[in-house]
């Protein structure tokens, strides 16, 4: 079963959403906003894919973000802010056996879902 983690309004999450729908492929959605992070799985992303990845530093929430903090960044800080701001997280993160996807790239769920 397809996990998909996020924000319901974020215009990627829709993206992803409508893509996996338009492909019929059937999935849970997570509501970072309803349900919170799952701390476990957040430490399991980073583990994987490198917080570089999982830290979403495009977005507002990154940029509001006192400078002091951003300049100190690391694994565990990282963690924390994700923890805090479920918006600092890039979206989607996608779970599915043995797959994770972070962010919306077609080509990618073409070749792997």
């Amino acid at each position: 079963m397809i996990k998909l983690y996020g924000i319901a309004n974020c215009d990627t999450m829709k993206k992803a959403r409508k893509w996996l729908e338009k492909n019929n492929l059937e999935y849970e959605f997570h509501d970072y906003k309803k349900s919170g992070v799952p701390e476990k799985n957040l430490e399991q992303w980073v583990k994987e894919a490198g917080w570089e990845v999982v830290l979403n530093k495009r977005g507002t929430t990154w940029r509001k973000l006192d400078e002091t903090i951003k300049s100190n960044i690391n694994k565990n800080s990282a963690i924390a802010v994700m923890m805090e701001n479920p918006s600092a997280i890039k979206r989607p993160v996608l779970e599915s056996d043995n797959i994770l996807l972070i962010g919306f790239k077609e080509d990618e769920y073409q070749v792997l879902l």
